[in-house]
């Protein structure tokens, strides 16, 4: 089981490592129709951090980059509302049009009935891309500062080879002041695409996982990163068997025993709205099934499996208990799904409600 450190001897509950860019959402418009979008800010891991803040209390995180504009300090004000801890965010001077370094910008649209999801990123050159592993004094922040918990993923690993190397001296250092590191494979071909596809994902993930204690992800994120098959997947993995999944955790913790907790969240797509939700865990050879949601309504799927991811780890830390903490990855998962945006505004109470099998009946 997880040795995490004690809280009141760090700095930090938990630190991210992560890109933020800024999302612009048409509601419940197209991308390419709409005349207005609202801005939100978003990005795998900084999510798991806000939400890990805001939701559940704990002192949060993140470690980034952005340019010192006016986009910039409207991410940075972002951040500051949700409560994440900005002292790690290293500042690129403008350049007066971007052509060296930008911040990021994801359009997303919801989606709607058979029309799923999408997203445009536009994150060429971005300054988060541009991070070096020496960019950080590492063994500082995990050394003298203290950090329970340190979080990262595959999306900030892709943006660049340099990326990729931070990611390592990163999870290397926190590993080496026992701190609990957190991955989430999160697989998005896009960025893959142009920096050798998925062979150059496995090669990198595959590298990082050697140092995760905590593995995230669903059946693509394991199957095209870390190149595992899963038994009784059939046309794009539209019927798949549990006991598929569950020899695929197996296995995975045969190739790397480092691995001490396998969660991967389970979902089967009806509609854009209408969603199968769970997620299983896998620790110590037992299965651990967490609360299900058949047909769970969804206003907003992006952000659903960071919500999870936090809800995960905040079981983990705060009881030790992976059941416990599975249950409260599915919740916040589901309740994050219900709200515009990538980032969580469930509360802690409505967590707790969810878990404890309450309805949705009026609050008054």
């Amino acid at each position: 089981m997880l040795k995490i450190k004690n809280r009141s001897f760090c700095t930090f509950d938990m630190l991210a490592l992560g890109e933020i860019m800024l999302r612009l959402d048409p509601g419940d418009c197209r991308i390419k129709t709409a005349r207005s979008f609202t801005a939100w800010e978003g990005g795998g891991e900084y999510n798991v951090a806000r939400g890990l803040r805001r939701c559940f209390g704990l002192k949060t995180s993140i470690i980034t980059a952005l340019t010192d504009n006016d986009v910039g300090r409207l991410i940075e004000d972002f951040v500051l509302q949700g409560g994440v801890d900005a002292s790690f965010i290293k500042w690129f001077p403008f350049d007066g049009i971007g052509r060296q370094v930008r911040n990021g910008l994801n359009f997303t649209e919801r989606g709607f009935g058979i029309r799923g999801a999408s997203g445009v990123s536009d994150r060429g050159s971005t300054a988060a891309s541009q991070l070096t592993p020496d960019d950080f004094d590492f063994d500082y922040i995990f050394g003298e500062l203290g950090v329970c918990w340190l979080h990262t993923g595959g999306i900030f690993a892709a943006l660049s080879q340099n990326t990729a190397q931070t990611v390592l001296k990163a999870v290397q250092t926190a590993k080496k002041y026992g701190t609990i590191v957190s991955y989430d494979l999160n697989y998005r071909p896009s960025l893959w695409k142009s920096i050798g596809g998925i062979e150059k994902a496995r090669e990198v993930n595959s590298n990082l996982a050697r140092y995760v204690d905590v593995m995230i992800g669903n059946e693509e994120d394991f199957t095209a990163c870390l190149g595992f098959e899963i038994e009784g997947n059939e046309e794009n993995l539209k019927t798949l068997s549990l006991d598929g999944y569950v020899k695929m955790l197996a296995n995975a913790t045969k190739i790397y025993p480092n691995f001490k907790i396998i969660a991967t969240t389970l979902r089967t797509v009806k509609t854009a709205t209408i969603n199968d939700w769970s997620a299983i865990a896998y620790a110590d050879g037992k299965v651990y099934h967490g609360l299900s949601f058949p047909s769970l309504e969804i206003y907003d799927r992006v952000g659903g499996g960071d919500s999870f991811a936090s809800g995960l780890i905040y079981g983990l830390m705060t009881y030790g208990d992976v059941q416990k903490a599975v249950d409260f990855g599915v919740a916040h998962g589901a309740l994050a799904m219900t709200t515009p945006g990538d980032t969580s505004t469930a509360s802690l109470k409505e967590v707790e409600k969810i878990v404890s099998g309450a309805g949705a009946r009026v609050i008054r």
